[in-house]
């Protein structure tokens, strides 16, 4: 029985893309399946091929890496992800992390973190560039700060307050940038990080809390 990790990669660039390629055909641990240009035809490789692993540029035409990890998720397909990116950004790092990716890394450093990160990611252990780990004891102290303290609608902003205030009126992502003038990669940022301060999980408890607490929500001025 084969127990190499089965991999797929997506990444626009294909200079990039055929380096990545020679570093993981290098691994005698791992065999590529495929790979693709875009995040449309990642998520059909991903349907296709059922990799134990999926090595997603974060920055993709089609569909950026965030929008196929939440594809994954909300089909159920039991495909780790792992992130690339040539961005230090802690915004971006956090929602990864509450949409359960299992690696994020750094473009500048892939060729020697990609491998480990890859065989990380098929044991469902986290790997981050180490480079990002002030971003992750951030996050933790920030978790530690939240103990005994039961969040509410004060602690989001008023972007966030102004999203979920759509939500409970039943406006999907696209109805809510429309309302904001904003793209939808910010209203799902809003979401994602709304949930997270309110420590709600599950596809449709941030819906529920809208719904619940639609009273307070309605001094918002979400016109």
């Amino acid at each position: 029985m084969d127990e190499r990790t089965r991999v797929v990669i997506a990444d626009d660039h294909p200079i990039f893309r055929a380096g990545l390629r020679q570093v993981l055909d290098s691994s005698p641990e791992i065999v590529l399946e495929g790979e693709a240009a875009d995040g449309e035809a990642a998520l059909v490789l991903i349907r296709s091929r059922r990799p134990e692993v999926a090595v997603l540029d974060l920055d993709m035409p089609r569909r950026d890496g965030l929008a196929v990890l939440r594809a994954v998720n909300d089909e159920s397909l039991a495909t780790a992800v792992v992130l690339l990116t040539m961005h230090r950004d802690e915004a971006l790092l956090d929602e990864a992390l509450n949409l359960g990716v299992l690696g994020y890394v750094l473009k500048d450093s892939a060729v020697t973190e990609i491998a480990g990160a890859v065989a990380m990611a098929r044991r469902g252990e986290l790997f981050v560039s180490p480079q990002l780990s002030v971003f992750l004891l951030g996050r933790r102290a920030r978790r530690t700060s939240l103990e005994g303290k039961t969040p509410g609608l004060a602690d989001l902003t008023p972007s966030e307050r102004r999203t979920l205030a759509f939500v409970a009126a039943g406006l999907s992502s696209r109805q809510i940038a429309d309302r904001l003038f904003v793209s939808v990669r910010t209203v799902d940022n809003h979401r994602t990080a709304a949930a997270a301060k309110l420590g709600l999980h599950g596809p449709h408890a941030l819906l529920k809390f809208a719904l619940a607490h639609r009273s307070e929500l309605s001094d918002t001025n979400a016109g």
